[in-house]
């Protein structure tokens, strides 16, 4: 996957579908995410499809669907979805290397800095990506990390002008 794991990939069947829970617009993921993420009783439930659709929408229970369908929610996946987890500072939002707001949070408050953007995009160009087997949005997470960032960094209050 190296790094053409966080290079953009066009939308197919999810471009008009839309989540039948919440209704927002899908994003397409392979069946090799859900295979990879789903528990082990649930993946029987798998169509014969190679493409599905990820609902991104933060307060909807589904995490998977095809036009029409919902397949997955948040249950039937083994890592908890850090997207769908808004609150919870333990929620992955780097798969691949295990990087959680608390994690991040501790890093800034340490450094007053982040860095682990350029750890991901070392081990990205090194070849150690597989997002798109272990995110459950089956893409890049490195939207999801900066904005991870960002509020933390926003959380540091302001140094005091002598």
């Amino acid at each position: 996957m190296g790094e053409a794991c966080c290079e953009f990939h066009p939308p197919t069947i999810c471009g008009p579908a839309k989540c039948p829970a919440c209704g927002a617009l899908g994003k397409p993921v392979k069946r090799v995410t859900l295979g990879a993420l789903l528990k082990p009783e649930s993946r029987p439930r798998i169509p014969l499809q190679e493409e599905f659709c990820f609902c991104r929408t933060t307060t909807c229970e589904v995490v998977y669907f095809r036009p029409g369908e919902a397949l997955f929610q948040k249950e039937d996946l083994i890592p908890k979805v850090g997207l769908k987890e808004p609150g919870d500072a333990t929620a992955p939002v780097c798969y691949c290397f295990g990087w959680t707001p608390e994690k991040i949070r501790a890093e800034v408050q340490t450094t007053g800095k982040s860095t682990v953007v350029d750890q991901i995009k070392a081990q990205v160009k090194a070849g150690n990506c597989y997002c798109e087997v272990t995110n459950p949005q089956g893409s890049c997470c490195l939207g999801n990390v900066a904005s991870t960032i960002q509020k933390e960094l926003a959380r540091i209050p302001p140094k005091e002008v002598p």
